[in-house]
């Protein structure tokens, strides 16, 4: 039986992966300091350790059993957060990785599978866009992620395990913490309608997002690691750009309040304007493309909010 770590598995997308990869036969230990996360997201057949891996005695806690693969999803992953303290976001972001990568690589393990995030982009020139792009990040959070891409291509070429930077555009779906009001945007407009309050958009409505249901997203990880010919970054998106007022009319279509108030408010420390993901490298590298149409990820997202969210 194969045996994967994955870090950040008591998160959103990390809890996903875990099931999933359960499901497929391995076995799977979760680390994650749990400062965002909840032991209750950590599926059943699981082992949970709680640890800092930006921290060297978390890196020494985890366990000496051998890893076919490590999934590494831990970290802080707001952009507008990293703002109020980016020395904590170098840290859970970057090094974090650094360590995590040279731990990967004094144990021999073959497979490194690693969250980027469109946030390295900054504001491209283009949309679609590839994965060698210049990027030039506009948030701490954008800024760590692009370093520890370039960590983890330090270990690779020090004779390490095989790495891939998967970098996911807007992941939504069940699952997403509803109390969380700062990150996630389907989710944090979710929670407002839900509450039937007026559902105030930080930012223009005119930008644009690649909106990526979870199921897609972790068929994405499931193939990165198998795929021995993937290396360095693959963006995880639709290749379809959304506005957020269209996202959120749709969310209240489906939801049956078509004439919800909505207004736009401010804006969002580091924010992107537009951007969508082009996915030619992960269908050629990976045979993947997402499948779930925004309609149906917001319905399934909306129905799972209403009937207790289990």
């Amino acid at each position: 039986m194969a045996t994967a770590l994955v870090t950040g598995g008591a998160g959103f997308i990390g809890a996903h992966l875990a099931r999933a990869l359960l499901a497929e036969g391995w076995d799977v230990h979760v680390a994650d300091d749990l400062s965002t996360g909840s032991a209750a997201n950590v599926p059943m057949g699981a082992e949970l350790h709680t640890v800092d891996l930006a921290r060297g005695e978390g890196i020494d806690a985890l366990p000496a059993a051998h890893f076919d693969a490590v999934c590494h999803l831990a970290g802080q992953s707001s952009g507008e957060k990293s703002f109020d303290d980016p020395g904590h976001d170098l840290d859970a972001n970057a090094r974090s990785t650094v360590l995590l990568g040279a731990w990967a690589r004094e144990r021999g393990v073959p497979v490194f599978v690693h969250a980027s995030s469109m946030g390295v982009y900054g504001q491209p020139d283009a949309s679609p866009v590839a994965e060698d792009a210049p990027l030039a990040p506009l948030s701490w959070y954008g800024a760590s992620k692009r370093a520890a891409e370039r960590a983890l291509d330090v270990v690779a070429r020090a004779g390490g395990p095989r790495c891939v930077s998967l970098r996911m555009f807007s992941i939504y779906g069940p699952g997403q913490d509803l109390r969380e009001m700062r990150q996630g945007m389907v989710s944090i407009f979710l929670a407002m309608l839900l509450r039937g309050e007026e559902i105030v958009v930080h930012g223009p409505l005119d930008r644009a997002r690649d909106f990526v249901y979870v199921d897609d997203c972790v068929e994405a990880w499931l193939r990165a690691l198998g795929a021995e010919q993937a290396v360095g970054p693959l963006n995880v998106g639709t290749g379809t750009a959304t506005t957020v007022g269209e996202m959120v009319r749709l969310l209240c279509d489906l939801a049956g309040v078509a004439d919800h108030p909505v207004r736009s408010q401010g804006t969002t420390p580091g924010d992107q304007f537009a951007l969508a993901a082009d996915t030619r490298r992960a269908h050629a590298l990976l045979g993947w493309q997402a499948r779930t149409g925004l309609g149906d990820g917001l319905e399934a997202m909306l129905r799972w909010a209403r009937d207790g969210r289990s």
